[in-house]
Formats: C-alpha cells, sequence, structure tokens
C-alpha cells in the first residue's frame, strides 16, 4: 500500500510540474498557448448581433443551412482578418460576434455585414449609343452579360472569382489595388465583356455600390484588378472576395423593413475596463482562496493543512487544464465558475474530514479512519458533482441555444473545477493523508481536532 502511495505522490508532483509548466512557460509556451485566451469582458473588444434575412430564400433552401453558411463565411473573414479567438455563434436567425481585442466598430460591422456580393455593370445605352442618366444626373447601370460555355448568356458576379484575391500596392504613390483572378468559366465571360467596352466605363459594383467603374483599354482574360479603393477598404475587399459572399443579407428587422448591414445589438467593452475587470477578479479571487485555506487550517489543523497543498494542485490543474482546453475563452462569468469550484473542492474535504473524525472517535486508528471516512463520504460526493454535472450540462446547452456566451463561460469553467475537485479531493487529498498518518507527525488525535468538539 505505502509503495503505491508514493507512486501516486511521484504522479501527482509530475502532473503539478508540467501543469505549472503549461501556466508560466518558459522560454516560450511549447506545451501550450501562449497565454490565456480572454473574452471581451476582461480584454475589451467588440460584440455584434445581427439578424439574418430568411425571407429572401426559396423554398427549397434551408433556413438552417444558410445560418450555417453564414457562420462559416463570417468566421472565415474574421480569421483572415487576423482577430485572435472570435466567437461566432447562432441562434435561430441571429449571428452573434465578439471579436476580442476589435475596437473599430465600424470597420467590424463593415467587414461582417456586408454581404459582399461582387457584380460587374456597364453603362445602359439609348438608341444612339449615348448613356441613359438617371434623375441626379448619373449613368444607368445594367448587369454585363455574356455567353457561357453552355451557351446561355450570364451576369458577370463574383461567384466566377477564385479565392485568391489579394491587395497589392502599385505606381509611385503606391496606391492601393485589389488583384482578382477568374476560374474558367469567369475568364470566358470577362473577356467577351472587356471586348466590348474597349473605351468605355466598367462598372465594379459590391453590394450595389459602385466602388470603381474603370476604362477598359484591353481584353482581360482571366486576370483583373480593381483600383480607386481606399487601403482599409481594399484591404476589406480582398477577404470578403476569399471568403464568398453571404447567402442571404445580415441586418435588422424594423417593423416591415430590413435594414440591411445595421446590427441588432452592439457592445463594445473598452480594453482599460477589461484589465481594470481583470485585476478586481484576481483580487477576489485571492481573497476568497485565503479565507479557505484559513478556515482549513484553523477548523482542521493536520488534515486542513494538506487540503490546502491539494487545494493549490487544484488551482493549478484547473489553470492549466483552462489553458490547453481547445476554444476556451476565460470571462468573468468563467472566473466565478473556477471560484465556486474551488468551494465545491473545499465542500468535498470538509465531507471527508468531518467522516474520518467520526471514524476516529469510535476508536479506529488513525490509517483506518482515513480509509473509512474517504469510503462513507464518497457516495455524497459523487452524488453532488453528478447533480453539479448535470446542471453545467443544462446552463451550456441552454447558453449555446440562446446565444449566451457568459452562460457558456460560467457553465463550461464550473464542469471543468467540479471534475478536477473530485481528482483533488479523492486522489490527492487521499494519498496526502496516507502519507501522513504512517509517520511520526500524526501520532495524536489532536492533530485531527478530535476530542475537542
Amino acid at each position: 500500500m505505502r509503495r503505491r502511495n508514493t507512486q501516486i505522490l511521484i504522479g501527482i508532483a509530475i502532473l503539478a510540474a508540467l501543469a505549472i509548466t503549461l501556466i508560466i512557460p518558459a522560454g516560450g509556451a511549447k506545451l501550450g498557448k501562449e497565454d490565456f485566451d480572454l473574452g471581451l469582458d476582461l480584454r475589451g473588444g467588440t460584440q455584434l448581433v445581427y439578424q439574418a434575412d430568411l425571407s429572401v430564400l426559396g423554398e427549397d433552401e434551408s433556413p438552417s443551412d444558410a445560418m450555417e453558411a453564414i457562420k462559416d463565411i463570417v468566421k472565415k473573414r474574421i480569421d483572415r482578418y487576423g482577430v485572435s479567438e472570435p466567437i461566432v455563434q447562432l441562434s435561430d436567425d441571429r449571428l452573434i460576434v465578439q471579436l476580442p481585442g476589435v475596437s473599430d466598430l465600424e470597420e467590424a460591422m463593415s467587414l461582417i455585414g456586408e454581404t459582399a456580393q461582387l457584380e460587374f455593370k456597364e453603362q445602359k445605352l439609348d438608341e444612339a449609343g449615348i448613356p441613359v442618366l438617371d434623375e441626379q444626373g448619373n449613368p444607368e447601370w445594367i448587369v454585363a452579360m455574356a455567353t457561357g460555355s453552355d451557351g446561355q448568356e450570364k451576369a458577370l458576379t463574383g461567384q466566377y472569382l477564385k479565392r485568391n484575391a489579394h491587395l497589392e500596392l502599385t505606381g509611385q504613390l503606391n496606391e492601393p489595388v485589389v488583384a482578382f483572378e477568374w476560374d474558367e468559366e469567369g475568364a470566358k465571360l470577362f473577356e467577351q465583356i472587356t471586348r466590348r467596352l474597349i473605351d468605355k466605363p466598367l462598372g465594379i459594383f459590391l453590394d450595389e455600390e459602385l466602388i470603381s467603374d474603370p476604362i477598359v483599354r484591353a481584353v482581360i482574360k482571366g486576370k483583373g484588378v480593381i483600383e480607386g479603393v481606399p487601403l482599409k477598404r481594399a484591404r476589406r475587399l480582398a477577404i470578403q472576395l476569399n471568403t464568398g459572399a453571404l447567402p442571404v443579407p445580415l441586418g435588422r428587422w424594423e417593423g416591415d423593413e430590413f435594414l440591411t448591414n445595421e446590427p441588432l445589438m452592439t457592445d463594445k467593452v473598452d480594453a482599460t475596463l477589461g484589465k481594470d475587470s481583470l485585476n478586481k477578479s484576481l483580487v477576489a479571487g485571492l481573497v476568497g482562496g485565503a479565507i479557505l485555506l484559513l478556515f482549513m487550517l484553523l477548523y482542521y489543523r493536520l488534515p486542513g493543512l494538506l487540503a490546502c497543498g491539494a487545494l493549490l494542485i487544484y488551482g493549478v490543474l484547473v489553470l492549466a487544464a483552462y489553458k490547453v482546453f481547445p476554444g476556451f475563452t476565460l470571462t468573468l462569468a468563467g472566473i466565478a465558475g473556477f471560484i465556486l469550484s474551488l468551494g465545491m473542492a473545499v465542500d468535498a474535504n470538509v465531507l471527508i474530514f468531518e467522516r474520518m473524525k467520526e471514524e476516529l472517535r469510535r476508536g479506529r486508528t488513525p490509517g483506518a479512519a482515513v480509509e473509512h471516512g474517504f469510503n462513507r463520504a464518497w457516495p455524497a460526493i459523487r452524488d453532488g458533482n453528478v447533480s453539479t454535472f448535470i446542471t453545467c450540462g443544462i446552463l451550456y446547452w441552454f447558453g449555446s441555444e440562446l446565444g449566451a456566451s457568459p452562460v457558456q463561460g460560467f457553465a463550461l469553467t464550473l464542469g471543468i473545477g467540479v471534475a478536477i475537485s473530485m481528482f483533488s479531493a479523492i486522489v490527492v487529498t487521499r494519498s496526502f493523508l496516507r502519507f501522513i498518518v504512517g509517520t511520526r507527525w500524526a501520532p495524536r488525535l489532536s492533530a485531527f481536532k478530535v476530542g475537542e468538539g
């Protein structure tokens, strides 16, 4: 028994050392991420909530498939933009996007909400070949059509683009242009259209907005550029062309009118406020943890001291789990879940120690009291933690369905904490007690506070 217990203690020491290496990596995060991923409430950033206009879908088109496509496209746009650890969620016809570290609300709205439907148009001409003007005196545009490989007339749109559009800086002034390349079908259409429009303007429209109307100087086949776009928008346009157009518009309903690219809800958290929240949370956690450790020391003496050591290992393991858990983002609600799980870890130790004291009062030796105390406390610990796991599962599911990421964060951190607390109480604390009762440091019952009430 003692040999096996020694092996367990060595394993616990190795596990704790590995966890510390994950939390505080030396010379780079080789075993985990460089730092914890913080949510908006701790790091600062932007949250946007959009509705999707599903009314434009045909009868044979699935709303759920459309929403999944939107989620995938928006996620790709954000990834290419360079935002670390974004959160993109769906809730019925709503899209919830969290962008930690992004403070430019307008830029975020443009990146996410624009449908990014690229169209090429030519000016409408009258019988005399003169451009037709609208009421404001601007040229009217019609969709540029050409004959496809199947012999049918087709509109030239962004659907024929290869996903390799990129930003280039040209000329002496380093003016930005977006370079693009057509697939085989698009090149065939583009060649016909540019041949027809020599010395005439070709209108390039993004979501029905004219962004460039260069004069065609030569027949163009497979490649082209979009000029006259500001640097910031050119970068965004390249990202949108590479990720494709959204299947349905994003925005919000206002009565019977759908306002495209108008978020239903926006939330911007200042980075300073996030840092202040993090500091206060850390202070609260340290104070609460110190009070717990002091209580265990004063009330349970030697077992309390061992429980303090087990709780420190518990804290290290939990933080390491948060760092390596895929897609985990730490929020204020998550810190609350961690602190609550710390209290539940103490609760398991309290159950065990009270059972041990009962066994010692009955005249059992410290070694026997340890074994019987753990065996008698285990059903209560098991049932309580299983109930908590069920609650965490329900909270996580509701948070996912309603798009409430703080609820998800609380449920996830609490669930991880409770799972590790069971390991801490049943394995770590038990191994410590088994080791100590066989030494000269625990010969008297007063060390377990037995016989003093």
